[in-house]
């Protein structure tokens, strides 16, 4: 299992799936653990109910279908699927809500969802998703992409409320995929995946979903940094390398 785990970290997200499928065939006895452990690129249903798309991953699905945070109904429909409580249920439709708002701000578009249910500990687990396609035919409104994504996923974990503070342990897993091809970059690739933790203790006077949302934005700038510094920044030193901006100029120059 820690072989599999180490293999599924050094695999490009775009073959994740490939990859975890042929993992389930060689080794169906850890299936549960692999499904749970192994971030995958999140995929997009449309709720047919409300005409809203939501995103499904590990944390919305029982058996076969997947549960819609906006009806709270499953799809394809599922009778005795696992359902938060009514407490938790208006606080996870309140999340829906608001993250909207935040990827619209910060991501011009894409999809999000917020999933939530109760632990053993007293406490609560949330589960904050967003997925953004920026190819030129998707969501991209810019259109240097070919193909693109961004999926973001935010684990929250929530202890039970002590007098005044209450513990946060966040996990944050970013999956960035894109590929170019134009005269300007050529065609060019890279994937990867960032994960990231954050444990905090903060006081519940403002709110649960307040105290989850400045943890989201704090480490959503520390990601977006991480990976311009890393695969961008380091992507750019190899290439300037091999190729200096000066040798390519004079390649470029029209012989006399």
């Amino acid at each position: 299992m820690e072989a599999a785990m180490g293999l599924m970290r050094r695999i490009p997200p775009k073959h994740t799936e490939t990859a975890l499928s042929a993992l389930l065939s060689l080794m169906p006895n850890h299936s549960s653990d692999l499904l749970s452990q192994v971030d995958q690129p999140l995929q997009v249903l449309c709720d047919v109910d409300c005409g809203k798309e939501f995103i499904l991953c590990e944390y919305n699905r029982d058996a076969d279908s997947y549960r819609s945070p906006w009806s709270n109904k499953y799809h394809p429909p599922l009778e005795d699927g696992s359902v938060p409580s009514s407490k938790m249920r208006k606080l996870e439709s309140e999340a829906n809500e608001i993250f909207a708002i935040y990827r619209d701000q910060y991501y011009e578009g894409g999809s999000s969802s917020v999933y939530m249910w109760e632990d053993e500990n007293e406490g609560f687990v949330a589960c904050f998703l967003i997925k953004k396609d920026g190819s030129k035919t998707g969501q991209g409104r810019r259109g240097y992409l070919e193909e693109g994504a961004w999926d973001a996923i935010h684990v929250i974990e929530v202890g039970p409320e002590e007098e005044e503070n209450t513990s946060y342990r966040l996990t944050s897993t970013v999956m960035l995929t894109l590929t170019t091809n134009n005269e300007a970059s050529g065609t060019f690739s890279l994937s990867g995946s960032i994960r990231r933790q954050m444990n905090m203790k903060l006081s519940f006077a403002d709110g649960h979903l307040c105290n989850m949302g400045r943890m989201i934005e704090e480490m959503e700038g520390k990601l977006r940094n991480s990976l311009d510094q890393v695969y961008f920044g380091k992507t750019r030193e190899m290439v300037c390398t091999l190729r200096p901006p000066s040798e390519v100029a004079q390649m470029r120059m029209p012989e006399s």
